[in-house]
């Protein structure tokens, strides 16, 4: 199946799938230092909701955080007094996004994403949505234990040059755009979203902008240009679980 969006063809029959799934076993990603997620079938005395234990379905409660256990999507609600919906914010699924791989760099210890890095990798392009895919791209970001191990992050030089080249979706294959232990600061954040007080919300905060965590990208996907189908559950909440869907340009 294939069609014609902004003058582009897209084969929608081969999606470049970009999450990573929730599950309730090991192989679960977990970051910010909680457990795996639970899901178990609801239980009323002797009644069990599983087909194996003489149920007629599988009725399952799931237990899980949207921002340390896999592909999640936030507003900035997640770092402001004020509720914010991403339910709410993200009202258009399709983007053109850049696809860009960047070994972060060693400064004091940390690992970082500096403002030239992503100029350099953009090459002047500036799409409506970046993925930033950090190298190594080892396989074991699919599982990873990410609780105390200081992952690389994005310096705030370089959350606002994405800003003002009107990049309004960002994603990346780390839990956080901030350093793990940075006592509440969240500079990357609040420089992407141009929050400039979490108490009462600057009329130039970026509404309708957001941020996706923890993907994951193949070494089989080449960088460049791609339609983004950015999907996520309808959450009225900060962040949602996501599925950000890739599909080649012709």
């Amino acid at each position: 199946m294939k069609a014609i969006i902004n003058n582009f063809n897209i084969d929608l029959s081969k999606p470049i799938d970009i999450s990573l799934p929730i599950s309730n076993t090991d192989a679960n990603p977990i970051a910010w230092y909680i457990q795996k997620p639970v899901i178990e079938p609801v239980t009323f005395e002797n009644w069990v909701g599983k087909v194996s234990e003489g149920s007629s379905t599988n009725f399952n409660n799931i237990f899980f955080n949207p921002h340390g256990h896999g592909t999640h999507t936030e507003c900035l609600g997640h770092i402001t007094n004020d509720f914010y919906s991403i339910n709410q914010c993200l009202k258009q699924f399709f983007f053109i996004a850049e696809l860009v791989s960047i070994s972060p760099e060693e400064r004091n210890d940390d690992f970082v994403i500096t403002k030239s890095q992503i100029e350099n990798s953009l090459n002047g392009k500036m799409p409506e949505a970046i993925i930033i895919r950090t190298l190594p791209n080892k396989s074991d970001k699919k599982s990873k234990n990410y609780s105390h191990t200081n992952p690389p992050y994005l310096l705030e030089e370089a959350a606002n040059y994405i800003r003002e080249i009107g990049i309004n979706h960002l994603l990346i294959d780390l839990p956080s755009l901030d350093r793990e232990e940075d006592e509440g600061k969240l500079l990357a954040h609040k420089a992407f979203w141009n929050v400039k007080n979490t108490a009462i919300l600057n009329e130039d905060a970026r509404l309708n902008c957001t941020i996706t965590e923890l993907i994951f990208v193949e070494d089989s996907v080449s960088n460049g240009t791609y339609l983004l189908n950015l999907q996520i559950a309808s959450f009225e909440n900060d962040a949602s679980p996501s599925k950000p869907v890739l599909y080649a340009i012709d």
